[in-house]
């Protein structure tokens, strides 16, 4: 098992959503900041990605965004961050944010958070990412997300072994805990790829 100093934290940029996503984040910040755990993130000044981050920092941790430099020309990053890293596309700020980190954690966000869990699942699957992957189900806001995983290994689309790629997390308190002690992927696995 590989120390965790870094963790990439999927989450949405909305200011619309209800309080307790913003409690969530919030609380998870706070846990990362106090444990001295980096944060890894999009870099937005709005939404679950500020309020993560306020948070870490105000509990003494380090925030490392990552954003393309289209957004910066657009004004869309959070200029306190300990680190800001500009890149060219969003695939490259998908692949530096793995890259950095040692676990990534899901929170509810929009197409963009399902879209970059999903490219981490499947690179865990070709073995190409295998740290713990965690899904924050707050309020059950991924169940039809973990519904169609599981359609996907009943109707032989997934191996049953490819549920074990991530882990779900009722809070934010039990997301920490599960990248803390979460074995890392076996690369071998890939040639359970395919079906």
């Amino acid at each position: 098992m590989n120390p965790i100093r870094n963790v990439c934290v999927y989450c949405a940029s909305s200011t619309q959503v209800a309080p307790c996503y913003f409690e969530a984040a919030t609380r998870l910040g706070m846990l990362l900041g106090k444990r001295n755990i980096r944060v890894i993130n999009g870099a937005g000044n709005i939404g679950l990605m500020q309020a993560l981050s306020d948070a870490a920092l105000a509990a003494g941790g380090a925030v490392t965004g990552v954003i393309p430099r289209f957004m910066v020309e657009q004004g869309w990053q959070h200029t306190g961050l300990t680190e800001l890293i500009e890149v060219e596309t969003m695939h490259e700020r998908k692949e530096t944010m793995a890259r950095l980190s040692d676990a990534v954690i899901a929170l509810p966000g929009g197409c963009g958070t399902m879209e970059e869990l999903l490219e981490i699942i499947t690179w865990k699957q070709l073995g190409l990412y295998t740290h713990p992957i965690v899904i924050l189900n707050l309020d059950g806001y991924f169940d039809p997300l973990l519904e169609m995983f599981r359609r996907a290994v009943d109707e032989h689309f997934m191996r049953p072994i490819h549920t074990r790629m991530w882990s779900v997390a009722q809070s934010a308190d039990e997301a920490v805990e599960l990248i803390l002690s979460l074995p890392e992927w076996d690369r071998g696995v890939r040639r359970w790829a395919a079906i």
